[in-house]
């Protein structure tokens, strides 16, 4: 099992417009196969700040992941909506 965290610091005016687009990358990952959960979190101490948590079985499925067309439209609108780089970080099981 893989799983990943990715930090995302989203700009204050594109927080609500975050959260939709959120709800459909949520949903799309789940339903993908070789994906086991991915969740969105929010910070306890600022409501700008999510971590994405999710756990895949295995590198191929992060790649059928990494092409789906839910995440490319997320990455694209993610661009122009966080506040910093992304930070992601990885972890074999």
């Amino acid at each position: 099992m893989i799983a990943i965290e990715a930090k995302l610091e989203v700009q204050p005016a594109k927080r609500e417009e975050f959260l939709a687009a959120t709800k459909t990358l949520v949903a799309g990952s789940r339903a993908e196969a070789g994906n086991i959960s991915y969740d969105l979190f929010q910070s306890t101490e600022d409501e700008n700040v999510f971590m994405m948590i999710e756990k895949w079985e295995d590198q191929a499925a992060i790649e059928a992941h990494n092409t789906s067309a839910h995440f490319g439209q997320f990455v694209a609108f993610a661009q122009t909506a966080l506040a910093k780089p992304l930070d992601v970080q990885s972890f074999q099981a």
